[in-house]
């Protein structure tokens, strides 16, 4: 099984509602997420020392398929779904979304 990790930096776009912002990614988004199959582990870090054009919030999606196309077809299906029931805050942004495949 190919292991691979989906890395996303973001940033709170009202500081005065981080707070809502961590709880909606911990509570309700990360769920969403792991609903896909394919997606086995997620973990979000923050930031100690603030860099210029880089997220102050980075998660980590660890993903098992051998098929990885179609778990990202998946999950882009998974999250448009979650878009129309309103399950997406307006206070994220993204700033950079990378994909790694682990190195044999």
């Amino acid at each position: 099984m190919t292991k691979w990790l989906l890395v996303v930096e973001t940033n709170c776009n009202d500081p005065t509602r981080e707070n809502e912002f961590k709880e909606w990614y911990d509570k309700i988004h990360i769920p969403d997420v792991l609903e896909t199959q394919g997606f086995v582990k997620a973990t979000r870090y923050e930031i100690t020392q603030p860099i210029q054009g880089k997220g102050k919030f980075l998660a980590i999606y660890e993903i098992e398929s051998d098929q990885f196309d179609n778990v990202m077809k998946l999950h882009e299906q998974n999250m448009k779904k979650k878009r129309e029931q309103g399950r997406i805050t307006s206070l994220i942004t993204r700033v950079s979304r990378a994909i790694y495949r682990q190195a044999s």
